[in-house]
C-alpha cells in the first residue's frame, strides 16, 4: 500500500465538547493488484484521527472504492494502520 494523494481537514467541534483535535484525511493509495483491496479505478481510505495532548491516533476509518464510491468491509492490517498513522502524524506536524 503506497499513499499516493492525500487532503487533510481540520473538524471543527462547535460545542467545544471535545478535547483535542480532530481531523480527516482522505488517502487515496494505491494497491498490489495481488491484494484483495485492489480495485482498477482505486481505493480511497477516509481516516480521522484525534490529536490531544502530543497523542495522535486513529479514531476510525473507511476504506472507499472509488468505482463504486461505496464502503469496503475490510480492516486494514496492523502494519498498514501503523503506515498511515505515521503519515498522517508527519503531515500534522507539518501542518503546526
Amino acid at each position: 500500500m503506497n499513499i499516493t494523494q492525500f487532503s487533510i481537514e481540520e473538524i471543527k467541534d462547535p460545542t467545544n465538547i471535545i478535547e483535542g483535535k480532530r481531523y480527516e484525511f482522505l488517502l487515496d493509495v494505491a494497491i498490489d493488484e495481488e491484494d484483495e483491496l485492489y480495485s482498477e479505478a482505486g481505493i480511497e481510505v477516509r481516516v480521522l484521527i484525534g490529536h490531544h495532548n502530543e497523542e495522535v491516533r486513529i479514531l476510525n476509518y473507511f476504506i472507499i472504492d472509488k468505482a463504486e464510491n461505496e464502503y469496503l468491509d475490510f480492516a486494514l492490517e496492523d502494519e498498514e494502520e501503523e503506515m498511515i498513522l505515521a503519515f498522517c502524524k508527519e503531515q500534522l506536524t507539518v501542518e503546526e
